[in-house]
């Protein structure tokens, strides 16, 4: 069940900062002839008190508005005025410590093209060399085309002491040694040590081994425990030890779970919190840290403005990622609803709906949502009509776990994003 809408305070006029950023994420505020949404009312006042304000943390830079992991991605973060941006680190087979989320390359670059047969190589694999030959951008959108896989200190050149890192050591048992030499970084290049002595910067993991082994390293380094789920009362405490705070998936997390981890004396944060909707619902446990793929849209929505300032009042209303039989099946297998909830029609033909994992589907030619008017855009076969589209692939796309998904006009303009 989809969580209610909440209310927002129409967009009028932004501050210039907030403007440039918008241009820089590719979200252009709409010009005074542009079609409007619904009448919106004022936000929550729990979203918009800065006592109770939660910091922000540009997931993989911010993957939602560029290819994650990129220089493209760490300037988005940074040009959102977020409190921190994220990036995943390992090490090249010749020991250079580089910015990539996956164990393979596969999924974000041109790996096929580059190194042919080598696609589900891991990526630990590769010398510095090798990854500097791939192109991690084209697969989000060819207008990054030609970005690289980025140093570890890249992130370092592009944060301020206003917008930090959160490194998280990936998949340590492919990389050893890693640990050692993000210390190593911390200690000794210049950029990361203003940073840190900033407080402008924390590590984050998985591997309650790794992280132990860091803060052995550095204990004057933030350090933060990242999970799945909340852990019972003495793994907390045991975690307490030796980190600061606990990360964990917020779909995953209840009352109970804010109250174990604040027993422990840990902070607490969660990831990735897309949509405004999730993002509420996590102010309302009250958590202290919010990792996302749209960091402008989150901080523009705690400040208590429209998230989406291009909005043209078409918005994901449902996302149908498990259904009963084949996922691709003809005619009634998953889809994506789009509702225009405003008062104009709107021309949708071209959209395009974007997953966290970069699967995209497309909004045939042909389609003007009327107000209150409703599309089905769908991954597998079938037959168009006026309410449905069929993307007519092969395989399903939509996380039957939960996703979040970004709808783009043909104009490039972030509309909306869902979560389930």
């Amino acid at each position: 069940m989809s969580i209610p809408r909440p209310a927002f305070r129409p967009f009028h006029v932004a501050a210039a900062g907030a403007l440039t950023a918008a241009g820089l994420l590719g979200v252009a505020a709409p010009a005074a002839a542009a079609p409007t949404g619904p009448a919106v009312a004022e936000p929550p006042a729990a979203s918009t008190t800065t006592q109770d304000r939660p910091l922000v943390i540009g997931h993989r830079g911010a993957a939602g508005t560029a290819p994650e992991n990129t220089v493209s991605a760490f300037k988005d973060a940074r040009a959102a005025g977020v409190d921190y941006l994220e990036i995943d680190v390992q090490l090249s087979a010749d020991g250079v410590p580089f910015l990539f989320h996956d164990n393979t390359p596969a999924r974000t670059t041109d790996v096929a093209e580059v190194f042919p047969g080598r696609e589900h190589d891991p990526i630990t694999s590769f010398t510095w060399a090798e990854l500097q030959q791939l192109d991690a951008g084209s697969s989000f959108d060819g207008k990054f085309a030609g970005e690289r896989i980025p140093h570890l200190d890249d992130a370092a050149r592009i944060a301020t002491v206003n917008t930090g890192v959160y490194i998280e050591i990936k998949s340590p048992t492919h990389s050893p040694g890693i640990e050692q030499v993000v210390a190593d970084a911390l200690e000794q290049d210049q950029d990361w040590a203003r940073l840190l002595e900033a407080g402008k910067v924390t590590v984050i993991g998985f591997d309650e081994t790794s992280n132990r082994t860091f803060a052995g390293l550095a204990p004057e380094v933030p350090l933060q425990q990242l999970t799945g789920t909340v852990p019972g009362s003495a793994t907390l405490e045991r975690w307490a030890g030796f980190v600061d705070s606990v990360g964990t998936n917020y779909r995953a997390l209840d009352a109970a779970g804010v109250a174990r981890v604040d027993a422990a004396g840990l902070d607490l944060g969660v990831y990735t919190v897309n949509s405004p909707e999730a993002v509420q619902q996590v102010i309302g446990l009250g958590v202290d840290m919010i990792t996302g793929d749209f960091p402008i849209q989150t901080d523009r929505y705690l400040d208590g403005q429209h998230p989406y300032p291009a909005d043209h009042g078409v918005q994901i209303t449902d996302s149908v990622n498990d259904v009963p039989g084949n996922d691709v099946q003809p005619e009634t297998g998953e889809h994506v609803v789009l509702t225009n909830t405003g008062s104009r029609t709107v021309d949708v033909s071209g959209w395009l709906l974007r997953d966290a994992a970069n699967n995209a589907l497309v909004v045939g030619e042909g389609y003007a949502l009327a107000p209150g008017a409703q599309l089905r855009v769908h991954t597998g076969p079938g037959t168009d009509t006026g309410s449905a589209y069929y993307n007519g692939g092969t395989r399903s796309v939509l996380n039957n776990g939960g996703d979040s998904l970004a709808l783009w006009t043909d104009e490039d303009r972030l509309q909306d994003v869902f979560a389930n």
